[in-house]
């Protein structure tokens, strides 16, 4: 059975900083991804990452600012989060996929059960 599990989140003041970790058990994925989503909007795509080359890919709000990374050691992939903006302010999901990188939440299958990040002005 596959499992997404986040940590990390919480609430840090504008500037601060902070990491999401999510550790994937039951199988291997070829891309890892976080999505945020703030109510009343559709889930937005954040980064992805390609598990095996180490490709990355990013929203053009978080460019410059998150880095996503992994390890596969672990089995566990990472979104560190700088220079945080209250707009930077929703819940934050990993999920994953077998096939290449998209941005498109609804080709996701696998996601985990979603964490809140709040970042205080």
């Amino acid at each position: 059975q596959v499992h997404l599990a986040e940590s990390g989140g919480g609430l840090v003041q504008a500037g601060g900083s902070l990491r999401l970790s999510c550790t994937i058990s039951g199988r291997t994925f070829n891309t890892h991804a976080w999505f945020r989503q703030t109510p009343g909007k559709d889930r937005e795509f954040v980064a992805a990452i390609n598990s095996g080359s180490g490709g990355t890919r990013y929203a053009d709000s978080v460019q410059g600012r998150f880095t996503i990374s992994r390890d596969n050691v672990k089995n566990t992939f990472y979104l560190q989060m700088d220079s945080l903006e209250p707009e930077d302010t929703a819940v934050y999901y990993c999920a994953a996929r077998g096939g290449p990188m998209t941005t498109v939440h609804i080709l996701y299958v696998d996601w985990g059960q979603g964490i809140q990040v709040t970042v205080s002005s």
